[in-house]
């Protein structure tokens, strides 16, 4: 038997939320090193400076963070 959604809430296109630190105002400060990018991505050996990641994914490190299991988001663009 199916299991049907039990939020009224529907959400037919998110687009992904994309992280990059090259266009972060915190980057290189003391939060760069608490952050869930920073977390993702080994800086010395990551091939991108950016995550790509779609609503589920935001959804799970946002209750990853909020638990206290990883560093939250603190990624803020610059301009």
């Amino acid at each position: 038997m199916p299991v049907e959604p039990t939020s009224s809430t529907h959400v037919d296109h998110v687009d992904p939320l994309v992280i990059d630190c090259d266009t972060c105002v915190m980057q290189q400060s003391d939060a760069c090193a608490d952050c869930v990018v920073s977390f993702l991505l080994d800086r010395e050996t990551a091939e991108s400076t950016a995550v790509v990641l779609d609503l589920n994914e935001i959804r799970a490190l946002k209750a990853l963070g909020d638990a206290g299991l990883v560093p939250t988001l603190r990624h803020r663009a610059s301009g």
